[in-house]
């Protein structure tokens, strides 16, 4: 059973992944090749990029009883004037070939998660845009995904300056998939990356929180428990930052005690960080793709946790009302304001 697996040592095993995934002299970054691969079988449309991107669909409508999910939907169509926000957009994904988590619910195989080079390969910001501009009608919004992508921070800032060198940065979006699992953001990128990740325009960044206590965190990433903590640290300083930050959170638990305060205790802890963040959060309700059926085969915990995540929900919506005025519950996600941008 995974419960009773040593947890994982966050720290060093993503120093030994960030080793083999990033090329600092070269500038280069380890990209998942997704033709091939078990994750494959549950794309929409067939790869492109030679194999090394795919296009997401990203829709409003979520399922019964959850909120609809309007990222990175809201954001990109406001940095792009585009109105009114459209009901689904697409993306163009790249994948960095690393995570230091293993979360039992991700939709990518673990071995697209190993810096495994029989599985990946190595490119430039520049020739993933070149790549990006041989697609027709290629899709406006740039998803910097993963594996992790906070494990090679730089990835970021070059996907910027490749852009904007390509006469792109006003025309396209670009998103970042971030599950605050380090803090190299800080601890490597020189000030001159960091600034311009503040300044460019046309970018978003989504934080994941993975579940919405320890037990749950650790039952969801097979990280160690304190990690969880960890993860409302790394969250503040990203917000500090005063970039244009959303959120993603799984409720995912194999518990049935204590859900509702679980709930309330997250909110609170978000809270602290920004009293108006809850707001820039969706909840992600875990789906079964390929790979989660075959690891819901092996463990009872996760497939009761699915129903689990239904009374979490229904715990954040009352939150939610509770918390927050109509008024500011209405307004567009891009629009709830974050003290850290009006500074």
């Amino acid at each position: 059973m995974t419960s009773a697996a040593k947890p994982i040592d966050t720290e060093r095993f993503a120093a030994g992944l960030r080793a083999r995934a990033i090329d600092v002299e070269g500038g280069r970054v380890l990209i998942s090749r997704l033709t091939g691969s078990s994750q494959e079988v549950d794309l929409t449309v067939p790869a492109n990029c030679n194999g090394y991107g795919r296009v997401r669909h990203f829709r409003l409508a979520t399922a019964e009883g959850w909120p609809a999910n309007p990222l990175p939907i809201a954001p990109a169509c406001r940095a792009l004037g585009i109105a009114p926000v459209p009901d689904l957009m697409t993306a163009l994904v790249f994948q960095n070939a690393a995570c230091a988590w293993r979360c039992w619910y991700c939709f990518v195989p673990e071995d697209l998660l190993k810096a495994d080079l029989s599985r990946s390969a190595w490119f430039t910001a520049a020739e993933l845009v070149d790549l990006y501009r041989q697609i027709p009608d290629a899709p406006q919004i740039i998803d910097l995904s993963g594996g992790s992508p906070d494990l090679v921070p730089e990835w970021t800032p070059w996907m910027m300056r490749a852009l904007a060198d390509a006469g792109l940065a006003e025309t396209t979006y670009l998103w970042t998939d971030d599950n605050l699992s380090t803090t190299y953001l800080f601890d490597a990128l020189p000030h001159a990356d960091l600034d311009l990740i503040r300044r460019y325009r046309n970018y978003g960044r989504v934080c994941c929180v993975k579940g919405f206590d320890a037990r749950s965190f650790a039952f969801n990433t097979r990280a160690a428990p304190q990690d969880y903590d960890r993860q409302f640290e790394i969250l503040r300083r990203v917000l500090d930052l005063g970039l244009d930050v959303y959120g993603y959170v799984t409720l995912t638990s194999p518990h049935d005690d204590g859900v509702p305060q679980g709930v309330a205790d997250l909110m609170d802890r978000l809270q602290a960080i920004d009293p108006n963040y809850p707001l820039r959060v969706v909840p992600l309700r875990i789906q079964i793709f390929t790979p989660v059926e075959q690891r819901l085969a092996r463990d009872d915990a996760r497939a009761r946790s699915l129903a689990i995540q239904e009374e979490a929900i229904a715990a954040w919506m009352s939150e939610l009302e509770r918390r927050f005025s109509p008024e500011l519950r209405t307004l567009q996600i891009c629009d709830v304001p974050l003290r850290a941008r009006s500074a």
